[in-house]
């Protein structure tokens, strides 16, 4: 392990590309990869390169990309010459990406990281600044813009324990990668000295992205109509939950309809596709189950509402009081909390959020976050919050406080990026 470097790597994806041929095959095959535009994960671009400045800014999938909305639009705010091209690498994040970018604003999808792949993809944008966000690092993509001189900006770095421990196992390979970035700036000044041990030429902390997320949209009318159908029941949400938390969630309603006979539970997966799955399980439990993508109306009847739709999050949260966030009753390491308690929603969640260590700990800290270690701890703390007025309110008032707590992040994220920035004319005359 202490072997490889970056140019072992590189040699490694070029006579590896028979299997990564094959491995996108197999994702194409899942329904993992955009049929259409495919010929972009191979850097064929489908878009021409607008005039001008060009910000391109990559995160992974849907968290990370949500998370630069609110940079997105201050960038173009503040430059009314540059656009802005995001990248992720999958679906969901493109199909939301497309809803929600501004005028001027564009998505592709990221290519896979072979040489020849990245090359005509960095060809065909010349961006003009690069910002990469949170930890995806893919070291031939990040090589190659280097080597074009662009100038390649680490936004929102996170680097979790189980990355941190593999990245030291590999020096030489962490460290050229890491020196790749002209700034590194962390999630926490924790993300910084990581980041630094591990490599990177300059490393700050400027806050986390995510508090800077505007209040997820939704669609008013849809709300008054859904809302009228749940009515005076108590609601909570299910939300963003993975294959594992499907069972306590059934076990949370069957239990919780014990004491409150009309509570309506909302279920909104992480992956939507995994509907068909869901839905048998919860009809196994004896429930009844309306679904969203099938237009199914909320009745008297329905138990679970499942919220088996891209892009309504906002929607889906609003209705609830209370909102437990998944991904963290199983080893996945948790999703973004952030996004219910700005909406005020009392906010659960299970005991794995490693890849939101800090972020839990300080709404611990505040009183805003409840964690459950399993699924009977679980109806517990939703029973005390749909029985207990008080309680609730209380839990939502410190949510919503300690999600905007940090709302100047956006600020000192545009000023780090000022140098960058700066018309020609300016950094000519300022020499």
């Amino acid at each position: 392990m202490n072997m490889m470097s970056l140019s072992l790597y590189r040699a490694a994806t070029y006579a590896g590309y028979p299997l990564i041929a094959a491995y996108l095959a197999y994702r194409k095959a899942k329904g993992k990869e955009d049929l259409e535009r495919f010929p972009e994960r191979l850097g064929y671009s489908s878009k021409p390169r607008p005039e001008g400045r060009l910000v391109w800014i990559h995160g992974a999938s849907v968290g990370e990309t949500l998370s630069i909305l609110p940079l997105v639009s201050a960038l173009l705010e503040t430059y009314p010459d540059v656009s802005v091209l995001v990248t992720s690498g999958t679906v969901t994040s493109a199909n939301l990406m497309e809803k929600r970018l501004p005028a001027r604003a564009f998505h592709q999808y990221i290519p896979v990281d072979c040489v020849s792949c990245v090359k005509r993809f960095v060809d065909h944008w010349k961006p003009d600044l690069a910002l990469w966000i949170e930890s995806e690092f893919w070291p031939n993509m990040l090589s190659v813009v280097a080597e074009a001189k662009i100038p390649l900006i680490l936004l929102n770095g996170r680097i979790s324990d189980r990355s941190f421990a593999r990245w030291k196992k590999m020096p030489k390979f962490s460290g050229q990668i890491q020196a790749l970035f002209t700034e590194s700036f962390g999630q926490t000044e924790a993300d910084a000295d990581r980041l630094k041990i591990l490599g990177a030429k300059k490393t700050a902390c400027v806050g986390n992205l995510k508090f800077a997320a505007s209040d997820l949209p939704y669609d008013a009318e849809e709300f008054k109509r859904l809302s009228a159908k749940i009515g005076a029941r108590p609601c909570w949400i299910a939300a963003s939950t993975h294959a594992g938390e499907d069972e306590p969630v059934a076990y949370a309603h069957t239990e919780l309809r014990k004491k409150i006979p009309d509570v309506f539970t909302i279920l909104a997966p992480r992956h939507p596709q995994r509907a068909d799955e869901i839905e048998g399980v919860l009809k196994s439990w004896d429930l009844n189950v309306s679904r969203r993508s099938r237009g199914d109306e909320i009745t008297d009847q329905t138990d679970v509402y499942l919220a088996d739709t891209i892009g309504e999050m906002g929607l889906f949260y609003r209705l609830a009081s209370a909102a437990f966030v998944g991904g963290s009753l199983i080893q996945f390491g948790g999703q973004n909390i952030i996004e219910p308690a700005k909406l005020g929603k009392a906010v659960l969640c299970g005991p794995y959020m490693m890849n939101f260590k800090e972020i839990t700990a300080r709404a611990k800290a505040a009183d805003a976050l409840t964690v459950v270690e399993n699924k009977e701890q679980l109806v517990q703390a939703l029973e005390t919050l749909l029985t207990n007025q008080e309680e609730l309110e209380a839990k939502q008032k410190n949510a919503l406080a300690f999600a905007t707590a940090e709302s100047n992040v956006l600020e000192r994220v545009m000023s780090a990026l000022e140098p960058y920035l700066k018309p020609a004319e300016e950094v000519k005359d300022a020499d």
